[in-house]
């Protein structure tokens, strides 16, 4: 479809949001790329999950500059950021808050709510998977719900809000496998990888000097929701919803629409929710790329991290050594083949 086909079905004043989308993006790219080297791939997909209201969780070893992206992210946009470590020992009230007991002026006695570290714009989770579950629980409410229950009583939380988790391989010792419930709160699984040989000295040479930069902000509350009711209303072919309902249904080993080959391979497949993520993150994606109407290229970018967390792998799948991943990689390639 030609471009000025595709612009004929939004409003003018959205043409023009998407073209500022499109400028502020590039703006951040180049802010963070002032101190994070690589990692494009990455940085795309925060940003999709930001502006698609979604919630991302980066995973990879130590030592990947995963902390530090997001933190510096955080330091692109004027908006309240917190960090909170999971430990082993992190209580779910040292995330929420807690009510604690003072004396008012009066003399009078009363409780009062002490907001917790998840009270801010963007949150992050750092090594999420180091805590157990009833501590990674504490999260499901905001994430889900933006908003927080103690004692009875509930407590929004401000928007935007975000919470991007890091996450460390679960071989390693001393963590915990997040529980389904709270994987599927996030939109997307972005795997953080080894810097290429190029990449890995020029990180040697930016971070053994001087200081680090402070990096300028590129956007405030009320551009990102700005942007995020954008994000909402970029056009969707019907083909594109199909494909996204197909491909999702292919996950799941019972469904009359799943390969054969799927079912002696995954134990449980994606639900209803991933085929919203995709839709929301292939639209964020177009307008990031100043694209006027969503394209199966989008949706075919976003596959992966909305799916893979999504697609439990069977007991056959780990003796074979075949990956979520790599599951998903094959429904696409077929699907897409299929026309």
């Amino acid at each position: 479809m030609m471009l000025t086909e595709t612009k004929e079905q939004i409003q003018d004043e959205d043409v023009a949001a998407i073209d500022e989308l499109r400028q502020d993006y590039q703006l951040l790219r180049e802010e963070l790329g002032r101190i994070i080297v690589g990692q494009k791939s990455v940085i795309e997909q925060l940003a999709i999950c930001l502006f698609a209201q979604g919630h991302a969780l980066l995973m990879g070893v130590p030592g990947l500059a995963k902390t530090l992206l997001i933190s510096r992210l955080a330091e692109t946009m004027d908006l309240a950021f917190s960090r909170i470590q999971f430990t082993p020992d992190l209580m779910p009230m040292d995330i929420t808050g807690t009510d604690i007991l003072h004396e008012t002026d009066t003399g009078r006695r009363e409780f009062e709510f002490l907001k917790g570290p998840v009270f801010a714009n963007i949150v992050l989770a750092d090594e999420i998977n180091r805590a157990p579950a009833k501590t990674q629980a504490a999260m499901l409410e905001a994430m889900q719900e933006h908003r927080v229950t103690a004692a009875g009583h509930s407590h929004v939380l401000e928007e935007p809000f975000f919470v991007l988790a890091t996450q460390n391989p679960i071989e390693q010792e001393g963590t915990y496998p997040l529980p389904e419930a709270q994987l599927d709160r996030f939109m997307f699984m972005i795997e953080v990888d080894y810097p290429n040989l190029h990449e890995e000295i020029q990180i040697a040479r930016t971070t053994t000097g001087g200081q680090l930069p402070k990096l300028k902000h590129i956007l405030d509350g009320k551009k990102v929701q700005k942007f995020q009711d954008l994000v909402r209303r970029v056009p969707v072919p019907d083909h594109i919803y199909e494909f996204a309902a197909h491909l999702v249904r292919r996950t799941r080993p019972s469904d009359q629409e799943a390969p054969e080959w799927t079912k002696s391979l995954i134990s449980w497949g994606a639900g209803p929710r991933a085929v919203q993520y995709l839709i929301l993150g292939a639209k964020s994606r177009a307008a990031l790329l100043g694209s006027y109407m969503v394209r199966l290229e989008d949706i075919l970018a976003v596959a992966e991290p909305v799916l893979t967390h999504r697609v439990l792998t069977s007991f056959g799948a780990e003796t074979e050594g075949v990956s979520s991943r790599e599951i998903v990689r094959r429904l696409v390639d077929e699907l897409v083949k299929e026309g």
